[in-house]
């Protein structure tokens, strides 16, 4: 995995996975073009089938197809999110990452159940042998997860696997980020606006989801992260959180970009209205013009 051997802060896309049919089905011949317009924008790697990429909602097999697409047409790193509901799926997803060629596994946290320092560690301690060779990382989200991924859990992890990479953290405010920058640990942000406080303080790139629609933008506040960078980050967030439904506003930027995503997301996740895109495009040709990959 080239992350930390780069000449420059990485950039790993949080990508949105295509889809068609109203959600119900993949949409495999996007995902290269997909791909081209990231990578032709400042990526150097995709995350799959994470929050952006609506992972969760995706079945095992679904999701095993769209690691296999992303592996295709990834030049860069690709990192596979296996987090699941359960160990053995986690597990599952983590081995077929492995057997894919992937470079590198990500899991958060099951959500749902508030689970205790001894059944994390063993649900992150298992999913990092499937994973093994694989570099593993581990994801704190606590939006997501609905609870915290503690510090001593990850020590734990540490002790008992010799995979464990990095960590991705998409906590905030930045309070919440600094004791996992702590841990001597390589650590990737996941909320982008805190992006100049964590590299300062040692974080080493991101996992942006916002980078799905903006990787240019993104790009620009890694290679200079000052204020206006990070006011810029603020303001391409928040419109694309205006209508609460961010990754239906980041399949819509992509089309409005040229790229040949759909707007389909998978239920209970819904589309933009009509107003919500109209609002969203009026917002976005404030930003950046549309650009083909």
């Amino acid at each position: 995995m080239q992350l930390t051997s780069l000449d420059h802060r990485p950039l790993i896309v949080a990508a949105v996975t295509p889809l068609s049919r109203e959600g119900s089905s993949l949409d495999g011949d996007a995902v290269a073009p997909y791909v081209a317009f990231l990578e032709s924008h400042g990526a150097d790697g995709v995350f799959a089938c994470g929050t952006t990429g609506e992972g969760i909602l995706l079945t095992l097999d679904e999701r095993r197809a769209a690691a296999a697409a992303f592996r295709e047409a990834v030049a860069g790193d690709l990192v596979v999110h296996a987090g699941a509901q359960t160990t053995a799926d986690t597990c599952t997803l983590a081995a077929h990452a492995a057997e894919i060629g992937a470079d590198a596994v990500a899991v958060i946290a099951p959500p749902y159940f508030p689970l205790d320092a001894d059944a994390l560690a063993a649900h992150f301690i298992a999913a990092a042998r499937a994973a093994s060779p694989l570099p593993f990382f581990c994801y704190a989200f606590t939006g997501r997860s609905g609870y915290p991924l503690p510090v001593e859990v990850i020590r734990r992890i540490a002790e008992q696997v010799d995979n464990l990479a990095g960590l991705k953290v998409s906590e905030s405010p930045f309070e919440r980020v600094e004791p996992y920058l702590d841990l001597g640990l390589p650590v990737l942000i996941g909320n982008e606006p805190l992006l100049a406080e964590g590299l300062a303080r040692g974080a080493i790139g991101t996992v942006s989801g916002m980078a799905s629609a903006f990787p240019d933008v993104v790009r620009a506040a890694l290679d200079n992260p000052d204020d206006t960078a990070t006011a810029r980050l603020r303001e391409v967030r928040g419109v694309m959180e205006a209508a609460g439904q961010f990754i239906a506003a980041a399949k819509h930027v992509l089309a409005m970009r040229g790229v040949p995503v759909r707007p389909d997301v998978r239920a209970p996740l819904r589309a933009l209205t009509d107003g919500e895109a109209s609002d969203l495009e009026a917002a976005v040709a404030g930003l950046l013009e549309p650009s083909a990959p």
